[in-house]
């Protein structure tokens, strides 16, 4: 499968915004919940419990979708991509994660954790399509 790239609009977009919808499947019923993501290397990444819905359907279905928006009555813009996740729960990649967590969101520095308490998720894109970015 071919790797999916970003514009230089896309990713102007990506960096600027810091909440996505994430869409994941549990006996197939859809699950959306809003999160905070960071974006890199053209992935998605994000914080979860181990307790959520969310993160036992990505357990179970390694396949999600996400939307980046804004709604406005004069702003239309998107970035949707569907794709697959890894958890990634310990080590050096979690420890990076953390500490770009930690630095960006005010909510992680009021409840932080640790390896072990709660994992982030990766969401490599399979496909996207967006709109409303010129």
């Amino acid at each position: 499968m071919a790797k999916v790239t970003f514009s230089q609009a896309e990713r102007d977009f990506l960096n600027r915004n810091e909440a996505c919808r994430i869409a994941s499947c549990h006996d197939g019923i859809p699950h959306v919940v809003p999160v905070s993501y960071i974006f890199e290397h053209d992935s998605f990444f994000i914080a979860t419990d181990y307790e959520t819905r969310k993160y036992k359907n990505i357990k179970r279905n390694k396949t999600t979708a996400l939307v980046v928006d804004i709604y406005s009555s004069v702003d239309n813009s998107a970035v949707c991509v569907q794709g697959t996740d890894e958890i990634i729960e310990r080590g050096q990649e979690f420890a990076r994660l953390y500490k770009i967590f930690h630095d960006r969101f005010e909510w992680v520095r009021r409840d932080a954790w640790s390896e072990g308490e709660a994992p982030f998720v990766k969401v490599t894109p399979t496909s996207k399509v967006s709109w409303g970015l010129d």
